[in-house]
């Protein structure tokens, strides 16, 4: 993969073969089915992402409703579903061996291995914060205000790796923000039973914060491919995955160790309204949704951008506030009405923006008629 820090469309097209890309010369016969399997693994990608960005919020609310309380425990849940890569890596590293491919080849390179630490800690703590933000918030209220991450990702999307900000993408950042206050005008009718208004505020400013962190992760992992020595094929994008979640898990698990998480976790099982059963089930299938969410962003950004992952993740937001009304029963106040469009007002823009400036560079890169 080349350098994506040099192409500024949201929908940049990058190899996608599973341990090595032909050569420009074999790809060109046949374009068509390279596109399509380019398409393919977006559109699974997409799918992954919208299953954990919805399901993930969801069990999560449902852990802390019924007696729930230990956020470090919700924070490495988040990316504790990590063991579910072996399975895929597993088997490419089998067919890898099978093909001939040498180890060195399939394997990350170092430099990788660190920018996935260094990423992992970040995201353990950008855990950590949404794990405590929705602990005080409804899903609907943190949905909308982890949404400003699009806003967060354009802003570090420029510093990190280039992009061009345009009127239609600066709209956005406004109308986001502004959606964002909205919010935070008007409590009342929006906290939950039992928090208070300093817990609300509380859980308001780390949502906020978590966003801004997750903002400034995605245009870094893109940065961390930007500068790999060999080529960043899905493999890769596995294996790193797979690192940063590690790194995360292990961030939280030290959390778990000095708040003496672990002791706790049977005698909440015990405690938990649903049963002790639907505890452990509550918890194992949020590790796994959540672990969706991650493999689906980071193979979004293998096949396009980090700024179009965060605004898929962006996009999934209605859904995400819908799900949960009707599954919680939320209060759905004027204020949560008026920022989601708001919200949605600033999608339209950036992806107008977007528009123009893609038939703009097809129509500068056409070629002109001969007289």
């Amino acid at each position: 993969m080349g350098s994506l820090s040099s192409n500024n469309s949201p929908m940049a097209p990058l190899h996608v073969d599973a341990y090595n890309t032909p050569p420009s010369s074999s790809i060109s016969p046949s374009t068509s089915s390279w596109k399509s399997i380019r398409w393919s693994l977006l559109l699974l990608n997409c799918s992954f992402m919208a299953i954990g960005t919805i399901g993930g919020p969801l069990l999560l609310r449902l852990y802390y409703l019924h007696g729930g309380a230990r956020r470090w425990l919700s924070s490495a849940l988040q990316n504790g579903g990590f063991p579910i890569l072996f399975i895929p890596l597993l088997v490419l590293y089998a067919r890898a061996r099978a093909r001939g491919v040498p180890p060195r080849k399939f394997f990350i390179e170092p430099k990788l291995i660190l920018a996935t630490a260094v990423i992992g800690v970040l995201q353990g703590f950008c855990n950590f914060t949404y794990a405590l933000g929705l602990s005080y918030l409804p899903v609907s209220t943190s949905s909308l205000l982890f949404a400003t991450q699009l806003a967060f990702t354009a802003v570090f999307a420029l510093l990190i790796v280039k992009y061009k900000f345009t009127a239609y993408s600066i709209n956005s950042v406004i109308l986001m923000t502004l959606g964002s206050i909205l919010l935070g005008l008007r409590t009342n009718g929006d906290r939950p039973d039992g928090v208070s208004r300093g817990k609300y505020f509380l859980g308001f400013f780390v949502t906020l914060g978590s966003a801004l962190l997750s903002g400034f992760i995605l245009p870094s992992i893109e940065w961390a491919y930007s500068q790999a020595s060999k080529k960043i094929t899905y493999t890769v994008v596995l294996q790193f995955q797979l690192g940063v979640a590690l790194f995360a898990t292990i961030f939280s698990g030290l959390g778990m160790l000095i708040n003496n998480d672990f002791k706790v976790i049977p005698r909440e099982a015990r405690e938990y309204e649903l049963g002790h059963g639907m505890y452990y089930f509550v918890l194992v299938a949020a590790a796994v949704i959540f672990q969706f969410a991650f493999i689906g962003s980071l193979g979004v950004i293998f096949c396009t951008t980090s700024l179009f992952s965060g605004i898929f993740s962006a996009v999934l937001l209605p859904f995400t506030e819908i799900a949960a009304v009707i599954v919680f029963h939320e209060n759905y106040t004027g204020e949560k009405g008026m920022a989601l469009a708001l919200c949605l007002w600033g999608f339209v823009s950036y992806f107008y923006g977007e528009y123009r400036m893609t038939k703009k560079a097809e129509e500068t890169t056409s070629p002109q008629p001969q007289p």
